[in-house]
């Protein structure tokens, strides 16, 4: 009869470890405001077509995580979506003329924005704005351009 409980609560504490390091993990995959520490700073972008980017994405520069996007809005008059995006603090020198463009991971992975940094002197500060940027580019337009570019040679 002993070893019957024992290794019930054994059993028990196994699955208890299990929910636990499954709590841990949802936790720390989901929680980008850690990577990015406490301090940090906020740039807007402005993009015509955002595709399928989400709030959470990564901003980097050379393949280097430097931030996170905190929220994608509509502008009500130009009708651009608004990208506002939070930097680490660390990486306070952004030049003034870095360009944005939204790439994708792989062939039809997850959204990022990919920053190209400029030349200028300037850097870009807490508020700033980041106007060069070039928009999402979906598998669909991409697939439609090719279909007629090739009917226009055939004809």
């Amino acid at each position: 009869m002993r070893s019957r409980y024992s290794i019930e609560i054994m059993a028990g504490l196994f699955l208890l470890l299990g929910v636990i390091a499954l709590m841990f993990l949802a936790s720390t995959a989901t929680d980008m405001g850690s990577k990015l520490g406490k301090e940090h700073y906020s740039l807007s972008m402005r993009f015509l077509n955002v595709g399928e980017l989400k709030a959470r994405a990564p901003v980097t520069i050379g393949g280097v995580t430097i931030g996170a996007v905190r929220k994608i809005k509509l502008d009500p008059v130009t009708f651009e979506a608004l990208v506002i995006m939070d930097i680490n603090s660390k990486f306070d020198q952004i030049p003034t003329d870095t360009s944005a463009s939204i790439l994708t991971t792989g062939i039809l992975g997850d959204k990022y924005v990919g920053l190209e940094p400029g030349g200028a002197l300037e850097v870009l500060s807490d508020g700033g704005e980041i106007t060069i940027t070039q928009s999402a580019i979906g598998i669909e337009q991409l697939i439609a351009k090719y279909l007629f570019s090739v009917d226009n040679k055939g004809s």
